[in-house]
């Protein structure tokens, strides 16, 4: 059964503590596990692990298949002999709260070239062949250690503004830049295989616990991405590599104009004509990492909104219809049972749902919807959940459970003071609230109690943390995907507290 009555915590590895600037795959995610096994979780969510492009967002990648060398653990690579513990000592004083990201890249990227070095100067027999097979096994590895080396070499630049022979992918242009630059692309490739090397060990440590892993898969990748630079057919682009369309939303309850993500979107036909055989590959990829995946923009795969590419807003896009049930009917057949949970939150149409229970895959329910004036406000009412759901107290695009309680609306708000007031005092009335200091834990029982067999809640919620620990605010570009967890506050209380509810209600 891939989904039993269960109940979990969305933490972002970048949200780990820990010395060095940003999460990582090393101690802290193990502690991070401890403490879900104590608190009687069977979940741990995590957002997309990839290399992080645009605005440091998970959702924009340099590439769909890499892990972020950002999430390596340098405690382990020491542990690994490929570092020191001289080389770990006195890094910068890094903030608590939040991460830099480019702080914490000037301080870990030497120090992981440096571990590469170490490792193609001593490397066992046995770690040498682990690597070779890995490269062999990776079919995207090529292309993406290439991207990357191409980038470094043009200051980071898109790729549609390289030299045309390197950007139309010019076979004898490629051949003299990679001869140019094979120690660059060696250590790019041992930074993909250490970081499958400790998520393989994270996991396999899960699992010793009973935790079942849950990822992310973004609907699109970044145009600006390994995936589009090397295999520019699938997406549709003009002769120049610039999209003719991107992908967005139309307005919603997060933004009055849409959000316009700016993706390029695939030519579905292309991926149709080889039986989505990249799609497939995607799915392996991101099974190999996790038991279970969600599948962003659910939506999407049934029609999806197409903007022209040189739209300012979301706004004056159209829907076009995707092929969905051919999708999902090509990786059911290669995987079987598929363990995917559809973000179905949006503009949800009767053909979306049915398209989802077609393939058996649960829907999501967002608590704090359930108060506003969206059309769909009432079916995030627990009273009228259905079992095949994943019920969230909030999730990273929204506030933090006391953030939403506390704002107050106005100028500076997608909602009005009115509409504010008016969801307060509806859910003040239907969560029965007692002390509005604790409306994370009124949530969070409120989901626990329900009948949706999956149960999520952002460790934010847990923690009782205001607005300024949300994690993305869609529609901006910055300063999201920062906030940090501070070492030692998951204490045993928590967990206690957490373990109470799980055995309460049968997680």
């Amino acid at each position: 059964m891939k989904f039993p009555r269960s109940s979990g915590l969305l933490l972002h590895c970048t949200s780990l503590p820990g010395p060095f600037g940003i999460g990582d795959l090393g101690p802290q995610a193990r502690e991070f596990a401890r403490f879900l096994q104590a608190a009687g979780q069977k979940l741990w969510q995590v957002l997309p692990l990839h290399p992080t492009g645009y605005g440091d967002s998970p959702y924009q990648c340099f590439s769909a298949f890499a892990g972020s060398p950002l999430l390596l653990s340098l405690e382990v690579l020491r542990d690994r002999g490929l570092l020191t513990q001289a080389d770990l000592a006195n890094p910068p004083e890094f903030p608590l709260d939040v991460v830099d990201y480019a702080a914490a890249s000037r301080f870990k990227i030497p120090l992981l070239a440096r571990a590469a070095d170490r490792f193609f100067a001593d490397a066992s027999s046995e770690d040498r062949a682990a690597y070779e097979n890995f490269c062999q096994s990776a079919s995207w590895l090529g292309d993406f250690a290439l991207f990357m080396a191409l980038k470094e070499a043009h200051q980071g630049v898109a790729w549609t503004d390289w030299e045309p022979s390197l950007r139309d992918r010019e076979p004898r242009a490629l051949a003299e830049f990679a001869q140019s630059c094979e120690a660059q692309l060696q250590t790019n490739r041992f930074w993909q295989f250490e970081f499958f090397r400790q998520w393989r060990e994270l996991k396999e440590w899960c699992r010793s616990r009973s935790i079942r892993l849950m990822g992310d898969i973004p609907i699109y990748v970044a145009h600006d991405s390994a995936d589009v630079w090397a295999r520019p057919d699938l997406f549709q682009l003009d002769a120049l590599g610039q999209p003719t369309v991107v992908a967005g939303v139309p307005p919603d309850y997060f933004s009055a104009t849409g959000q316009l993500w700016g993706n390029p979107i695939y030519r579905w036909e292309r991926l149709q004509q080889d039986g989505f055989a990249w799609w497939i590959a995607r799915l392996r990829s991101a099974l190999a990492l996790f038991d279970l995946v969600r599948l962003d923009h659910f939506r999407g795969f049934e029609a999806y909104w197409e903007v022209p590419g040189n739209e300012t807003t979301a706004i004056n896009g159209r829907w076009v219809q995707a092929p969905g049930e051919a999708l999902l009917s090509a990786l059911e057949k290669e995987f079987g049972e598929l363990p995917i949970v559809a973000e179905n939150l949006g503009v949800i149409t009767p053909p979306v749902e049915r398209l989802r229970h077609r393939f058996n895959l649960p829907g999501m329910s967002i608590l704090q919807f359930a108060f506003g004036t969206d059309p769909q406000a009432p079916s995030f009412c627990p009273h009228n959940y259905t079992r095949d759901l994943v019920a969230y107290t909030g999730s990273h695009d929204n506030d933090t459970a006391q953030g939403w309680w506390t704002s107050r609306g106005g100028a500076d708000s997608t909602r009005t003071e009115e509409q504010v007031r008016k969801e307060h005092d509806f859910a003040r009335a239907y969560l029965n609230i007692a002390d509005e200091s604790q409306i994370h834990w009124t949530m969070i029982r409120t989901v626990f109690s329900s009948v949706a067999d999956t149960v999520i809640v952002p460790v934010q919620d847990v923690l009782g943390l205001g607005g300024t620990a949300r994690m993305n605010l869609p529609g901006t570009v910055s300063g999201n995907w920062r906030w940090r967890c501070r070492p030692h506050v998951l204490d045993a209380a928590l967990a206690a507290r957490l373990s109470q509810l799980a055995t309460l209600y049968e997680r």
